[in-house]
């Protein structure tokens, strides 16, 4: 296998298509990125800004330049000596009419050549929660209709754009209240063809006369008879129900809450085949080189898919896996794959970054004002417990039936009550399970999940029999499927209730709030991120590192920036005070209560600080007003206390808007002068910051993963904002750029940064594939200052320093603190490092010897990067 050397994460569609991306070949080249990262680029749902609904996974999206334009972008990539890495989604497709295969199932239900592609229950059927209001009330309001697909050809139960195929049996029923002669000879058709034949022969049929004008014009008027409607809904083999019954009864699997994408069967060999059928062609064909595997944790059994997909496109392919490691956990060591998409590397620099006792002084400010969402734990329990009993109520339910099927000797409340507590103590996304005995992994989850539950049941039988059929106890096909269900179950229950709930309610530091994160942990410091590296160096030295996704709560250089509010704690907590003091006047009083409430005023501030531009305009204030005010009523949306995305208060919302657009009204001078003079330090130290922790990524254990944009400065907020164009022509431009570090701005010298060390990575590979992660001592008065490690294999090694916890050392304008602040620091060298060196950043040579002077390191330069001569 030919390992990447760097990856860089495109995200494709909203302007960004293969001819687009064929033009940063060059650049990415001379940056030193080995393997494009694609995001998903099959056809997915017409305007899909994200790929990950699927509409057709063997086919390459036409919106973005189709086969020829795909072939020409790996071309290009082939000519320039790169490869390419394909985001590939497995779990799920698109429940839309678009889906050919969905349509199928529409169509034909239980009889569909596709109706076991997708995870339904089909003991009745097919519930489509489409709708704005219950069926009756649609009906009666004249939503619904029965129209002409004239796009496929068929006829169609119509509610506003979407068109929802009839099945066959239907036809008849039409035309016997239609008498036209196009309506009679579909109906003649239907009843005689089935599958692509039908498809065919209703569009044939449509198409080749007939007055469709007229046909539409009675279908128009058929369509007002409501009781006609009615039994026509009926005979289909779906039902159109109103879309927030989904939690609680939906009859298929669905991608978390989101009821537009579908899970599938991928565990059935033929569905696997079907659906990997166009990956598997450009694997072989030396097209693509890596794939990066969407939600693995989704699968009914993961590593049965992992080793199908193994076999698939061979022992060569770079696979990695979007995977979430909770705390203590790692990767199975039975998957065969290289590591996981790097969640885990972020939370290592949270370690590093964050200081404890300012983190305490915080906490402190923060439980002052935020009452009762100030205490994580209690947080954590009240979202999970959310999710469970409210947002996944029907597959909670469908848990405890089959529970109740296999042991009818228990009583149904209690075994809901033991699953709903399972599910809120579990500590990780999930355990894997799918037969036999247990790994040693998941059993201690499991009994320590079952010691946090037991004590807080009344009655311990329900619980004792749902552990042994998570323990594979019990034999039989129900025992299975619940075990797999609960397993698909309590990986969304943990992302909704963790990523997008607790961490827009529980906001002490939001630097911490990050996917894979865990904001209540005291930070390790350095010889956590030194632990942390050597297990990484050992367990998984070939997955990616992390510091920006398409998924990830903001973008890297503001959680740098973010991360400096932990060091000077003292000074960001009394000015949050005098700033809702002086922003008073922008509160508002609402029924149940003052809007914006502390506790969301206190995450404003920080996420403005984060995303503050140093060049701040007060006259050009629109497009961050947008940027912010967008991210404040996401945030009160996601936090679910009093708005969210199903049950929206719209006063609450507006005065959110109203008190986050007047921070940055150029009207709210005085608030501005104080806050961007507040700032400054902060911004200081998140610029260092920014660099150290780029340095570490590229020289750590794992392969640097850069997001696009993210080789420069990337202050983003969540998505869509990290969606947002970027300008690679800048970009070429800095890198085309000769001259001293001292005359780069800030965001360009990240960017040479990153150069310098993807350049190294790709003339010594191997050292950073495959060589030891050596902790350095660090010894003098300011040791605690700066992280220092080698990287070493064979003859070859390299030596990396890095400044941390430099909040107040900085002058403005200036990525080091000087030699005087350093004094008499020094980072001892083993022997077999003694030789002659060079640090890349600059060029300056290092004298041979036991001891590296951080003085002369650090004292004129942000970061540290030492190779032999």
């Amino acid at each position: 296998m030919t390992l990447p050397t760097a990856t860089y994460r495109i995200q494709f569609r909203n302007g960004m298509t293969f001819d687009h991306a064929c033009g940063l070949v060059p650049y990415l080249k001379a940056l030193g990125i080995s393997h494009l990262y694609a995001s998903p680029i099959f056809t997915a749902v017409s305007g899909s800004t994200h790929g990950y609904d699927v509409t057709d996974a063997n086919e390459i999206d036409p919106a973005l330049g189709g086969r020829a334009g795909f072939e020409r972008l790996t071309e290009s990539l082939a000519s320039a000596g790169m490869g390419l890495i394909l985001d590939i989604v497995p779990n799920h497709m698109a429940a839309s009419p678009e889906n050919g295969w969905w349509r199928d199932v529409l169509i034909f239900g239980r009889q569909s050549a596709y109706a076991n592609h997708f995870d339904i229950d089909w003991s009745e059927p097919l519930t489509l929660p489409q709708l704005g209001q219950d069926f009756e009330a649609a009906l009666a309001a004249g939503e619904l209709s029965i129209t002409l697909d004239e796009t496929h050809g068929n006829f169609a139960f119509g509610h506003f754009d979407t068109l929802l195929p009839l099945n066959p049996s239907s036809y008849g029923v039409l035309a016997n209240r239609l008498d036209d002669p196009v309506a009679t000879r579909m109906a003649e058709a239907a009843a005689v063809t089935s599958g692509e034949d039908f498809a065919r022969a209703m569009r044939d049929i449509l198409f080749e006369g007939g007055d469709r004008a007229l046909l539409r014009q009675k279908l128009e008027d058929v369509s007002s008879d409501c009781d006609f409607l009615k039994n026509l809904h009926e005979g289909q083999y779906w039902r159109l129900t109103h879309w927030k019954e989904a939690s609680r009864h939906l009859n298929y699997r669905r991608f978390f809450e989101v009821t537009g994408l579908v899970g599938t069967r991928v565990e059935d060999p033929a569905v696997f085949e079907d659906l990997h059928r166009l990956t598997v062609e450009l694997v072989r064909h030396g097209k693509v080189q890596g794939l990066r595997i969407d939600h693995v944790d989704g699968l009914a059994e993961p590593k049965a898919y992992l080793d199908r997909l193994r076999e698939a496109v061979g022992p060569d392919t770079y696979i990695v896996v979007e995977k979430i490691l909770g705390p203590g956990e790692v990767l199975p060591e039975s998957w065969p794959v290289a590591g996981t998409t790097g969640y885990e590397f972020i939370a290592a620099l949270s370690e590093l970054f964050i200081d404890s006792s300012g983190l305490r002084i915080l906490d402190g400010a923060y439980r002052s004002l935020a009452g009762g969402t100030g205490d994580l734990e209690e947080g954590r329990r009240l979202a999970k417990s959310l999710m469970v009993e409210r947002n996944f109520a029907g597959e909670t339910n469908r848990l405890v039936s089959i529970v109740a099927g296999i042991f009818p000797e228990l009583k149904r409340d209690e075994i809901a009550t033991a699953l709903c507590e399972l599910l809120i103590a579990f500590p990780v996304y999930r355990t894997y399970g799918d037969g036999g005995p247990l790994s040693w992994q998941d059993a201690a989850v499991l009994a320590g999940t079952a010691s946090q539950v037991m004590p807080k049941l009344d009655n311990r039988s329900a619980c004792d029999h749902v552990l042994r059929l998570l323990e594979g106890k019990i034999e039989g096909d129900a025992a299975r499927a619940f075990r797999i269900r609960f397993q698909q179950l309590s990986g969304p229950v943990m992302a909704k209730a963790t990523e997008d709930t607790l961490f827009y309610r529980y906001n002490r530091l939001l630097a911490a709030n990050e996917v894979g994160g865990e904001p209540g942990k005291a930070p390790g410091g350095t010889e956590e991120f030194h632990r942390r590296m050597a297990e990484r160096a050992r367990l998984q030295p070939h997955g990616l590192s992390a510091s920006t996704t398409h998924d990830t709560k903001r973008g890297e250089d503001a959680r740098a920036r973010l991360y400096a509010l932990s060091e000077g704690a003292d000074v960001f907590a009394q000015a949050v005070d005098r700033w809702r003091e002086m922003n008073r006047p922008w509160l508002q009083e609402l029924p149940d209560g003052v809007a914006p409430e502390p506790n969301v005023e206190w995450m404003l501030y920080q996420a403005l600080a984060g995303i503050w531009p140093e060049d701040f305009d007060r006259g050009q204030t629109d497009a961050l007003a947008e940027r912010f005010t967008g991210y404040a009523v996401k945030a009160v949306r996601e936090a679910k206390l009093r708005s969210n995305w199903t049950e929206q208060d719209t006063a609450f919302e507006e005065a959110v808007t109203r008190y986050a657009a007047a921070l940055v009204s150029a009207e709210n001078s005085a608030f501005l002068e104080d806050f961007e003079s507040v700032l400054q330090p902060f911004i200081a130290a998140g610029y260092l910051n920014s660099l150290s922790q780029t340095m570490l990524k590229l020289t750590a254990p794992g392969i640097p993963d850069i997001y696009q944009g993210t080789e420069g400065f990337d202050f983003s907020l969540v998505d869509p904002d990290n969606r947002r164009p970027i300008d690679h022509e800048r970009l070429t431009a800095w890198l085309d750029e000769a001259g001293p570090i001292a005359k780069l701005q800030a965001a360009a010298l990240k960017q040479r940064i990153v150069a310098i060390g993807l350049q190294l990575r790709q003339r010594y590979a191997d050292l950073f594939a495959r060589g030891d992660y050596l902790p350095l001592k660090v010894t003098g008065n300011r040791r605690d200052h700066v992280l220092a490690f080698a990287r070493v294999h064979k003859g070859d090694f390299a030596i990396i320093a890095a400044p941390r916890l430099m909040f107040g050392w900085l002058d403005p304008g200036v990525l080091f603190a000087g030699p005087e602040f350093w004094e008499d620091t020094a980072i001892a060298v083993p022997s077999p490092l003694h030789g002659l060196k060079a640090d890349l950043v600059t060029g300056k040579t290092i004298e041979p010897g036991g001891s590296i002077s951080v003085a002369a390191l650090l004292g004129s330069q942000p970061v540290g990067l030492i190779s032999p001569l």
